[in-house]
């Protein structure tokens, strides 16, 4: 069959190289991809967002499967709009409609969900500039450290944690006032900090199955020892030492289940991806967020680990029948390590030939913000993240290793990567 994977990163070339491995793949295309994704398909230079454009590619193309990477167009409804056209709707899609993508498009709704169905979650309230003089009064009430976060999509720069309550207040004025994330913290939700140590839980929805994959730990900050600005992700690994059979057992029946009886409950008949960005503190989980699409970088290290046949996966959550799946997994340790552009989350500069990368072996390469220059021949730096190293290994350490030494070799200007990736489970 004809597959559409909708993003231009890291991810969607992860899923581009899962896609290739099947034998149900025919041909592959990527909207709009990357110099990456280029060599297993063809990349088709046209804006996710617009639909009907979208709708016709795939139309002409004979699409059979589509799977959208970003959350954006998932927000912006297009779902709704393919199952809207007559000749659209027969094509199995892999992401929710609006109302389920709602689930990380407002982080107010999603923790209203929460309480609605006694999912664990951290204490919070909201606030916009209709009532900021409640919100500066609450913030001053409350225990620091203190949690704010943008209510929309904020590119996942979105969420600070602030220690003293002087920065806390400037902040908060900041997001709602003065619009520092934009329309997205137009509502600002103030949130409990919880002490703990995360990680990443990804269930694939049918509607009414579901299908638990590999968990993961992402570090977002900028530098080593979790210092720094956060980030989309600086290196991810896969799976988590301290998830053991006992936690995910809770996180089984405590989240997974119930957020999808509360969806189901609501109406809301939900077909793609559920990200659950949790907090292990003490023995229990918390929920922090919920997305509505795979992460990045954690899809480079669950999607390598992942040994049933993808495109019969993703084609069984489309059609509703995931409740015939049973998913093989490899057992051993995968780690990613990103490369970035140096300045990053900040302002960074672009265009740097990236050299070296057929003298990395035994990893995988996964290319983030990256394009190809068909005058020079050159693949080029081309946003901020640019590459994801990831290896499997019997053992985490190895699997890091590896990664490391294959950063190392890999070369473009203004280069960086953290070293210390998985520093807390490796001596």
């Amino acid at each position: 069959m004809n597959i559409l994977v909708i993003g231009s990163g890291g991810r969607e070339h992860a899923f581009a190289y899962k896609f290739r491995q099947s034998q149900l793949c025919q041909n592959l295309y990527i909207m709009p991809g990357n110099a990456g994704t280029a060599q297993l398909g063809i990349n088709v230079e046209l804006n996710p967002l617009k639909f009907d454009e979208v709708g016709q590619f795939c139309l002409d193309n004979q699409i059979g499967l589509v799977l959208v990477g970003p959350e954006e167009p998932l927000v912006k409804g297009i779902r709704d709009y393919f199952e809207s056209q007559t000749e659209l709707k027969h094509i199995p899609m892999v992401g929710p409609g609006k109302n389920g993508a709602i689930l990380e498009g407002s982080k107010d709704w999603s923790k209203a969900f929460m309480m609605r169905h006694g999912i664990p979650t951290a204490a919070y309230k909201s606030f916009s500039s209709q009532n900021l003089s409640d919100g500066l009064d609450y913030l001053n009430q409350h225990a620091m450290p203190v949690v704010l976060k943008a209510d929309g999509l904020a590119a996942g720069k979105g969420v600070l944690i602030l220690n003293n309550r002087e920065e806390a207040t400037h902040e908060l004025k900041l997001m709602i006032q003065e619009a520092k994330f934009g329309n997205a913290g137009s509502t600002v939700v103030i949130e409990e900090f919880l002490e703990g140590i995360e990680c990443s839980v990804f269930v694939l929805v049918d509607g009414s199955s579901y299908v638990i994959l590999p968990e993961a730990k992402d570090y977002k900050r900028i530098g080593e020892g979790d210092t720094g600005l956060n980030t989309g992700g600086m290196g991810a690994i896969s799976p988590v030492p301290f998830a053991d059979e006992a936690f995910m057992q809770k996180v089984k029946t405590r989240i997974v289940e119930p957020t999808i009886q509360g969806l189901k409950s609501e109406g809301i008949n939900y077909k793609g991806f559920i990200f659950i960005g949790l907090m292990k503190v003490g023995d229990e989980p918390f929920v922090i967020e919920y997305n509505c699409r795979m992460g990045d970088p954690e899809t480079e290290v669950v999607l390598p680990r992942i040994q049933s046949d993808l495109v019969e996966l993703m084609l069984a959550c489309g059609t509703g029948n995931l409740a015939n799946c049973k998913l093989q997994t490899d057992p051993r340790h995968a780690a990613t390590v990103m490369l970035v552009s140096e300045g990053y989350p900040g302002d960074y500069a672009k265009g740097f030939p990236i050299t070296e990368l057929e003298e990395a072996s035994g990893s995988v390469l996964f290319h983030a913000g990256t394009k190809f220059k068909p005058e020079t021949g050159e693949i080029v730096s081309n946003g901020g993240r640019v590459l994801a190293v990831t290896s499997l290994a019997t053992t985490l350490s190895e699997a890091l290793e590896t990664s490391k030494s294959n950063a190392l070799k890999i070369d473009f200007k203004n280069k960086y990567f953290r070293r210390d990736i998985g520093f807390e489970f490796v001596s």
